[in-house]
């Protein structure tokens, strides 16, 4: 079946999605949808690799353009205005995962075609991403619904207004790296204090995905959480305040003015 498709009822047929672009968000797109892929990159080969993985063409982009319902923007940013005259004319809706890269801009490269402005995070790969989605004015309602489900068979799809659209990214498309330093920090310290490495790993990665489900069963209460397993002068107590001490919450605020400023230059 094609990427991107899903059965659906009646006689709609499936949504056939065609890549521009091969990198690292293109590749957790397809691995989640797992489904044969129309792909096409800039001489990288990830295309290839990527069809061979899956299945499916690597092509040039212009027959993936004119060979989709949906064409999904992987490519870099930069490269907007050229991708843009070479399959323009080619495209039924383009949907663009390219950072820092307006409804506005989209709608000028593509005049006359309906167009989606989402960022995806990497877990989309394993069906538990977040995808931001700020539409666009003036959308066919049957096809925006239609490109909603195709993403939320990879996630939570938040949408928002594009004035937000920066500083939500900011969060989710980071935060992958950002849980990933924090477990390699803890898993390093217990391995400092003697904990067999592959136990360490196991033990942290999923205290964290048991938390992040118990988060969201106490209604994203992180207060209560904590609370639940800090008694007064306990461990957890003074493991907190060391945190502080360290400057967690101001490293963290950093790293957002770091992110969300260089994305609204």
């Amino acid at each position: 079946m094609p990427s991107g498709s899903q059965a659906r009822p009646g006689n709609v047929r499936p949504m056939q999605v065609g890549f521009i672009g091969a990198g690292n968000i293109a590749r957790a797109l397809a691995r989640g949808w797992d489904e044969e892929v129309l792909v096409s990159d800039a001489g990288s080969g990830r295309a290839k690799q990527l069809a061979a993985e899956l299945g499916g063409e690597a092509l040039d982009a212009r027959t993936v353009a004119e060979r989709s319902d949906l064409v999904l923007l992987c490519h870099k940013p930069a490269q907007l205005e050229a991708v843009a005259g070479d399959i323009r004319g080619h495209t039924k809706a383009v949907a663009s995962v390219l950072g820092a890269t307006s409804i506005a801009k989209l709608q000028d490269a593509y005049p006359g075609v309906p167009v989606f402005r989402l960022m995806p995070n990497t877990p989309v790969e394993v069906r538990r991403g977040v995808v931001c989605y700020a539409p666009a004015e003036g959308v066919n309602p049957e096809l925006e619904d239609r490109v909603i489900e195709l993403f939320e068979r990879l996630g939570l799809v938040e949408q928002m207004p594009e004035a937000v659209f920066e500083t939500a990214t900011a969060v989710s498309g980071v935060g992958p790296a950002y849980l990933a330093l924090l477990a390699e920090a803890q898993i390093d310290a217990a391995v400092r204090h003697g904990l067999p490495p592959a136990l360490a790993d196991r033990i942290v990665v999923e205290t964290m995905a048991g938390t992040a489900e118990l988060l969201a069963h106490r209604g994203y209460d992180t207060h209560a959480v904590r609370r639940e397993v800090t008694s007064p002068g306990g461990s957890t107590a003074r493991g907190l305040a060391a945190l502080e001490r360290a400057g967690v919450r101001s490293a963290f605020q950093d790293a957002i003015d770091a992110v969300a400023g260089w994305s609204k230059d």
